[in-house]
């Protein structure tokens, strides 16, 4: 028997006809699992629906990351000090203590509250209550003190507002300092618990993904496995005989990755009248970081690639029970 008859009975040798081949045979079974997919299009959005979901929670969860990260970077350069100055401070005191905070590096702006300013706000925001405001009226002298509002320079770290904050402290006439740091604190320690989280989802999710996608493979194997015996009787590859089911898997997968996106827009929609209201109130204009086609093209690539590793999954357990691989 000569070569080329034995290689026509190898069941698993290599196609003739090279690169050009090779194309139209991917080109085929792309015609193919297109057609697949459009007569089964209810299993197929169930796919979709699914993987969707896997792939959006994580999703707004980095993205909520992302964001939350970029607010406190925005924000660390307007974080200051509340200077509190003794009761019964003179205003010559207090504008000499503003004249002096003005002068330090630190300092980019200072909003001065007098007494009288800080019992006026307190009174307007206490007008729901008759017995503080009855208490307050009982009073003969104003008991708030005037405070100073500092505002520091751009680039100014905790370490130099903590030194400010003891040397002001040492003026008699200052009661007390207090760094506004406490919500960047808590605000970093959101972010952090938000990419642990969203690493956690990420995991449990794409595995569930993977789960899906090779479970719905699997369906599509034992409905074919007949044209595979066939496949393998003529002399298909292996790569032949798994490229279908492959390629199931990546259209599931882009097909989840367009569904997560269309999930991730319609959560932000949803969310953005009440983002808008909350960064308002701190003078904050509403910018969504990350939401971008690097971001939109990074959901499809995870989607391909898991719904990818689901069918070869499927592929490699079910042809292998079969004996095709």
């Amino acid at each position: 028997m000569d070569n080329k008859n034995a290689q026509n009975l190898d069941p698993w040798a290599k196609p003739s006809g090279g690169f050009i081949n090779w194309l139209k045979d991917h080109g085929r079974t792309f015609n193919d699992t297109t057609l697949f997919v459009s007569q089964r299009l209810a299993s197929s959005l169930f796919v979709w629906f699914l993987v969707g979901i896997a792939l959006a929670l994580p999703g707004i969860l980095w993205l909520a990351q992302m964001n939350l990260q970029a607010v406190g970077e925005g924000w660390q350069g307007r974080a200051g000090l509340t200077v509190y100055f003794e009761a019964g401070v003179s205003p010559a005191e207090i504008e000499t203590a503003l004249k002096d905070l003005k002068k330090m590096p630190q300092v980019e702006k200072t909003a001065l509250t007098t007494s009288d300013q800080a019992l006026q706000d307190f009174v307007a925001q206490t007008a729901d209550s008759l017995e503080l405001r009855d208490i307050m009226a009982s009073l003969d002298e104003n008991p708030l003190p005037a405070s100073i509002q500092i505002t520091s320079s751009e680039g100014a770290d905790f370490i130099e507002l903590e030194a400010l904050q003891r040397q002001l402290r040492a003026k008699p006439q200052i009661n007390d300092v207090v760094i506004e740091k406490t919500w960047l604190e808590r605000l970093r320690d959101i972010t952090t618990l938000l990419n642990r989280l969203g690493w956690i989802f990420g995991l449990l999710f794409g595995l569930g993904a993977i789960f899906v996608t090779s479970a719905s493979v699997r369906l599509a194997i034992e409905s074919r496995l007949e044209e595979l015996l066939v496949l393998a009787l003529v002399g298909a590859t292996r790569g032949q005989m798994r490229r279908p089911f492959i390629y199931f898997g990546a259209c599931y997968g882009v097909g989840g990755g367009v569904m997560a996106v269309m999930f991730l827009a319609l959560i932000l929609n949803a969310i953005e009248g009440p983002l808008q209201a909350l960064l308002g109130s701190y003078q904050v204009p509403l910018v969504v970081k990350g939401f971008d086609a690097q971001f939109l093209l990074s959901v499809l690539g995870i989607g391909i690639l898991l719904g990818v590793i689901g069918a070869w999954v499927a592929v490699r357990q079910r042809l292998h029970r079969a004996q095709f691989i």
